[in-house]
């Protein structure tokens, strides 16, 4: 979320973040977003019988800023078809794999135990098949022969940064398109695809 906050505001776009939504009262994007002059709200999935009620309530808060776009960022929860089908080619997402290859939780172990040589991470439209959905970009860094889950998650953090970000201008610039097959295209670019290679990745 900060990264996208300050892509816009450095690149000079004309596009706004209109608010800053959280359902678990310690997210500490809530108190930097109030901070940096955005709007915070918190909706707090644990207040609600159903998940059904709580993706209402948190459908209903997000139309009420009337926003072109919603971005998930770090936003853990499975979310009902309905709220998904509400925002449709809308809401996006970010997720720490090349996919269609590991979706679900625990990524960068399952890239390990693939013996995967690239790793990296998606950011898609939201679809109701949970890790799918049309693909805007990726980024990759390459797997290390020492690496721990720890280590590729580190690595890759500064990649999902910048692929998140961009992705964020391009949709604020109005470049992001879906044909009629559901693929993306975005308008003036050339590739989607975005690696920063670690030190110490060439072969000796």
């Amino acid at each position: 979320m900060r990264a996208i906050v300050q892509a816009l505001h450095t690149q000079g776009i004309q596009a706004q973040v209109c608010a800053v939504v959280a359902n678990t009262r310690d997210a500490p994007g809530l108190a930097w977003a109030r901070d940096h002059g955005i709007e915070a709200t918190l909706v707090a999935h644990a207040d609600y019988a159903s998940r059904e009620g709580f993706d209402r309530e948190l459908a209903r808060v997000i139309d009420a800023y009337q926003p072109h776009y919603v971005l998930l960022a770090g936003f853990m929860r499975i979310l009902t078809e309905g709220f998904v089908e509400h925002f449709r080619d809308r809401l996006v997402n970010i997720h720490p794999s090349l996919l269609p290859l590991f979706p679900g939780l625990h990524t960068h172990r399952q890239a390990l135990d693939a013996g995967v040589q690239w790793h990296g991470c998606t950011v898609h439209f939201v679809t109701p098949a949970v890790d799918h959905g049309p693909i805007i970009a990726q980024g990759v860094v390459p797997v290390l022969a020492d690496d721990t889950p720890e280590s590729l998650a580190d690595r890759l953090l500064p990649v999902e940064h910048q692929v998140y970000a961009q992705v964020a201008c391009w949709l604020a610039e109005g470049r992001v398109a879906l044909d009629a097959s559901r693929r993306v295209h975005v308008r003036g670019i050339s590739t989607r695809s975005f690696m920063i290679a670690p030190p110490g990745a060439q072969a000796e």
